[in-house]
């Protein structure tokens, strides 16, 4: 228990001075930390959520200068479940963003139950599900391009066990929106209600308001519709 507690102060210390302090270092754009980063408050919930799931093996898109990935970590040491495991995603974090997430992540003491791959979503992916690791839920934040966003989508509903989440970032984006939406309609994923309570951000399609960070429930058994039934989305 003590150990765990350690584990659990020294990960809220790096969050703690990640939001008072910002990043060690950031690439060379005028607020790049704010505009890139998963704001406090989401992190907190995006934490949360995963206690509540009692999660003990995680897969997260995009690191970056890994906001999301401490609260999940600091959900993991919460969480206390044996041989826990937070894979992370990300071609750009050496080049892009000199490994500023990833040295955070280490001065937490998250490195032992984490893993970097530093390759693109659409090959680590693949991989992961053919090496059949199978993950209580996913954090998508990587490229907003429908088409990546999309397949994303498609290997993870394969990786996250049945009843698993999906969490999915920017879902205010029309391209992440539009992605989405396919598997909920088409596949049976529902949206999890109060995951990420609080105001609406920015203007999806048609205008309308939408959440930043929304939660996906995998429907347990998995859908698999015959392509007759097909709704368009």
């Amino acid at each position: 228990m003590t150990s765990t507690n350690e584990g659990v102060r020294r990960v809220r210390e790096v969050r703690r001075r990640l939001s008072l302090e910002g990043p060690p270092r950031t690439r060379d754009r005028e607020g790049d930390f704010e505009t890139v980063t998963v704001p406090e408050r989401h992190c907190d919930q995006l934490r949360d959520l995963m206690v509540s799931e009692r999660v003990g093996q995680v897969v997260e898109v995009g690191l970056a200068y890994a906001s999301s990935a401490l609260a999940i970590g600091e959900a993991l040491a919460m969480a206390g479940r044996p041989l826990p495991r937070l894979v992370v995603i990300d071609p750009f974090q050496e080049c892009g963003y000199a490994n500023a997430g990833w040295d955070l992540l280490c001065a937490a003491g998250l490195d032992p139950i984490t893993t970097l791959v530093p390759a693109a979503s659409s090959i680590a992916l693949p991989q992961l599900l053919a090496d059949g690791f199978v993950a209580d839920a996913a954090f998508v934040d990587g490229s907003h391009r429908f088409h990546e966003v999309f397949v994303d989508l498609y290997f993870l509903r394969r990786i996250v066990r049945p009843g698993g989440l999906i969490v999915v970032d920017d879902t205010w984006w029309p391209s992440v929106h539009t992605a989405v939406r396919y598997y909920e309609r088409n596949l049976g994923w529902t949206s999890v209600p109060d995951a990420f309570p609080g105001e609406p951000v920015g203007a999806g399609p048609l205008g309308s308001a939408r959440d930043r960070c929304r939660a996906y429930r995998m429907p347990d058994p998995p859908v698999e519709p015959p392509f007759e039934a097909f709704r368009a989305f």
